[in-house]
């Protein structure tokens, strides 16, 4: 990394309301993460949530107002970035989205978004960052979630990180880039279609025989994380950025509501 320290950039980690409420040590692993790659981390104490579940469900009066808050809120900052595919997704691609086209908060949303990214896309694809601190001997798998995978382009990135650490052996599962079922609301409006989607996606990681599932979105971790205790599996689920960061002090991911 070039910058010193009188020019780094300032990024602005938004942490999400899952990793806030059920998973901090997430966020903290990010920070960790961001920082290695030669950056200065704030996290503005006005963020909320990003407006998504408003969003999804057609409330777009208060989905705009979270967008416009939180451009508010990451005011000053080089960069945005958030430990979710599916949080970044709406940050990125749907906040213009929101805006009436022509207007100034059209303007400052499309700005916005330029300076958003994913966590492991940010590190690779606009830090080049090659190596880790984390340190992890064993198997894992890694799930592409939907919104990063289909929104954002992210595929490569995590692996390339992951294959980094000595003593990880990443072992590629069958139909990793299908769905675990969460979706957020459509777990709760649909849940026997949810409920045989994780059965599949749990069959996949008992074929692939690992120690750890990884991905970046804690929703979809928590999803799995529910359907594998409830099948008394033994495989533990992780944030990505845990495992990247060396930070595995606390227990494995479990489900939010057993």
């Amino acid at each position: 990394m070039s910058d010193t320290a009188s020019n780094r950039p300032r990024v602005g980690l938004f942490v999400t309301c899952l990793v806030d409420l059920f998973r901090p040590s997430v966020a903290m692993a990010a920070a960790k993460l961001i920082e290695h790659a030669g950056c200065d981390v704030v996290v503005p104490r006005a963020q909320t949530c990003c407006g998504q579940p408003a969003y999804n469900s057609g409330d777009r009066p208060d989905a705009k107002a979270l967008a416009l808050q939180t451009i508010a809120a990451f005011d000053g900052c080089n960069y945005v970035v958030a430990p979710s595919g599916s949080c970044a997704g709406m940050l990125k691609a749907h906040y213009p989205r929101l805006m009436d086209a022509g207007t100034t908060d059209y303007a400052r949303a499309a700005a916005f978004s330029e300076r958003v990214h994913e966590l492991v896309s940010f590190l690779v694809d606009v830090r080049g960052l090659r190596n880790v601190p984390g340190n992890f001997t064993g198997t894992v798998t890694y799930h592409d979630s939907c919104s990063g995978l289909r929104e954002l382009g992210i595929k490569t990135q995590p692996r390339q990180l992951l294959t980094s650490i000595n003593g990880l052996e990443l072992k590629e599962m069958a139909d990793s880039e299908i769905c675990c079922g969460f979706g957020g609301a459509f777990s709760v409006k649909f849940p026997d279609i949810s409920n045989a989607m994780v059965e599949k996606k749990s069959a996949n990681i008992a074929a692939a025989d690992v120690d750890v599932i990884l991905a970046g979105d804690l929703g979809c971790l928590m999803n799995m994380a529910g359907k594998l205790r409830r099948q008394k599996s033994s495989t533990a689920c992780r944030h990505v950025a845990e495992i990247l960061a060396g930070e595995l002090d606390d227990p494995p991911i479990a489900a939010a509501l057993d």
